[in-house]
């Protein structure tokens, strides 16, 4: 039973601090869609997703209102197009590409994920046709998201496909080009992806799980960052064992608040209810800002020497709060740090306190990795790859889920902005080595194996 102060802290939290339900995540299962002809299969796949859909925003604002905790997000994950049109080439696969797009139009959701592909072990010809298709779906659609995962703990680096993604994620950047590059920042390439990812634009529905199922991704850094300056307001004292507590407390508290909303959501929409995904997640407003956590705990800026052992303990407390919370956690959990999506990391970027080799370091204790971060439209494909391997050896090496969303802005260099809007929010463009000499390692293609899994050090 929650004591009347508990209940007091929560409204103060909705009222003051940001606190919302920042996504509820449909997932909807195509593989039963399959059909022998591309038309009968995009038929299948628009109508599955309309009728499982329909009532999905009108039921997370009735459930909002009634609760009186905003769903800022509402978004729908699909199985991994790769699998389910594995028969159809890159050019069908575009045509599947337009078709989620416009059934996530219809219904009103804000992005639908799972233009996706697993190809850590190899490329099966419908991984291929999927990711030769990115750069045209990702140009055609607006709410479309994808994402490839390319390395695994089990299975090593799959640097062929690393190689490819180089390349990808170029073609991406050149088919948007008149909006900084937007389409890459609806791709991720992903180490050790989870089977069940409610956040985009890594979202998909992993395979074993149910037709349809709601997932929900709590938000709430403005509420940590506030609980962090009460608590040393009442003790400029307090050390950060303090802190931790205090932000195990806080998650714990945001984390119970997702889990009813998102049962009751389930509940009315008559499918199951699947996982709450605990991460904290920025947006581009003041007051919502993972960066702002930092200062408050002490650090002039995000980027700076101690960055990345603040990083560590709140990913920590949050996950160790969030857990205690709820009965089914999943997805990615911890605390992320998309550099154009949080107005304090941007800021920081912008000053020179961040650096790309910094962020680099700081993903090996957080969710996800490197995360919207722009650099100049010059880069090569090569480098975006060497980039992309680096991120995935930190995942694959440490056991935990690593991610690229690198945006190399067309006709911009260093030190310039790129805007992409919305919840996707604004970046100064962060150098890359001048000369980064990495073009034979990354032609050199094959696999990088798995590790040892004993021996650690």
């Amino acid at each position: 039973m929650l004591s009347d102060r508990e209940v007091l802290s929560t409204l103060s939290m909705v009222k003051n601090e940001h606190l919302d339900v920042r996504t509820v995540t449909l997932g909807v299962s195509l593989l039963d869609c399959a059909r022998e002809s591309l038309s009968a299969f995009v038929d299948a796949v628009h109508a599955r997703i309309i009728t499982q859909a329909r009532d999905l925003v009108a039921v997370c604002d009735e459930v909002g209102e009634r609760f009186g905790i905003p769903v800022v997000n509402k978004r729908i994950s699909v199985s991994p197009v790769a699998v389910a049109a594995a028969p159809f080439d890159a050019r069908g696969m575009v045509e599947v590409a337009c078709a989620l797009d416009a059934a996530a139009r219809e219904v009103g959701v804000d992005f639908i994920g799972g233009f996706s592909a697993l190809v850590e072990k190899g490329m099966a010809k419908g991984d291929l046709a999927l990711i030769e298709a990115i750069p045209e779906a990702l140009a055609r659609t607006e709410r479309l998201c994808s994402s490839v995962n390319v390395a695994s703990t089990r299975a090593g680096i799959n640097m062929d496909a690393v190689a490819l993604m180089g390349r990808t994620i170029k073609a991406t950047a050149k088919a948007t080009r008149e909006r900084d590059g937007l389409g890459c920042a609806k791709l991720v390439v992903f180490a050790n992806i989870p089977e069940d990812v409610p956040f985009m634009a890594g979202a998909y529905l992993g395979v074993g799980e149910p037709s349809s199922v709601i997932n929900v991704g709590v938000s709430g850094p403005g509420v940590v960052r506030k609980a962090i300056d009460r608590a040393v307001a009442e003790n400029p004292g307090i050390h950060l064992g303090e802190l931790a507590e205090v932000i195990k407390r806080t998650a714990f508290k945001v984390t119970r608040v997702g889990e009813i909303i998102g049962r009751e959501v389930a509940r009315l929409l008559g499918v199951e209810f699947g996982i709450v995904d605990l991460s904290l997640a920025p947006t581009p407003n003041v007051g919502d800002s993972v960066g702002e956590i930092f200062q408050s705990l002490g650090l002039g800026a995000i980027g700076m020497p101690g960055s990345t052992a603040a990083l560590a303990m709140l990913n920590d407390a949050v996950k160790k709060g969030g857990a205690f919370a709820s009965t089914r956690v999943g997805g990615l959990s911890g605390a992320f740090i998309p550099v154009s999506e949080d107005r304090t990391i941007a800021q920081a970027a912008a000053d020179g306190f961040l650096s790309l080799s910094k962020l680099e370091a700081m993903t090996a204790v957080c969710s996800v990795g490197l995360d919207m971060v722009a650099i100049p439209g010059s880069t090569s494909a090569e480098t975006l790859s060497a980039i992309i391997a680096d991120e995935m050896a930190i995942g694959v090496i440490n056991k935990k889920t690593t991610a690229a969303r690198i945006i190399p802005v067309p006709g911009k260099e260093a030190g310039e902005r790129a805007v992409f809007g919305g919840l996707l929010g604004e970046a100064t463009i962060m150098p890359v080595h001048p000369n980064p000499c990495c073009e034979a390692f990354i032609r050199r293609g094959g696999f990088i194996p798995a590790p040892l899994q004993s021996l650690i050090n």
